[in-house]
């Protein structure tokens, strides 16, 4: 009867260690894990194939826009300011033309609204 007990009672003690370590975890992860993946963007954004990417993305939508009509380009304007908005286009990476096509297409939105 005395091995019953005690064997419940590791039981019971091993399940409450079990949820003691999970609670911890969850704890853990609610702390750590929005910085953890603050960094895991930032070493994203910073790696050379994501650099080259964005530029070779807001370079043929540059094309794109130089070939549309008038009524195509506000809406790809829009869009390339949107995906320029989410780069950072003072990086010395950015070609100058680029720079300057982008920052004309942003003096002519605000110009215009």
């Amino acid at each position: 009867m005395k091995f019953v007990a005690t064997a419940i009672g590791v039981l019971v003690l091993i399940l409450g260690l079990g949820w003691l370590f999970q609670g911890n975890d969850f704890f853990m992860y609610k702390v750590f894990a929005p910085k953890y993946e603050g960094v895991r963007r930032e070493v994203f954004e910073n790696t050379k194939s994501y650099n080259q990417a964005a530029i070779q993305e807001l370079q043929n939508m540059q094309f794109q826009y130089v070939q549309a009509g008038d009524t195509q380009k506000a809406t790809l304007a829009d869009i390339i300011l949107r995906r320029a908005a989410d780069y950072n286009m003072d990086d010395p990476k950015v070609p100058s033309d680029l720079r300057s096509f982008v920052a004309g297409l942003k003096r002519e939105r605000t110009s215009v609204r």
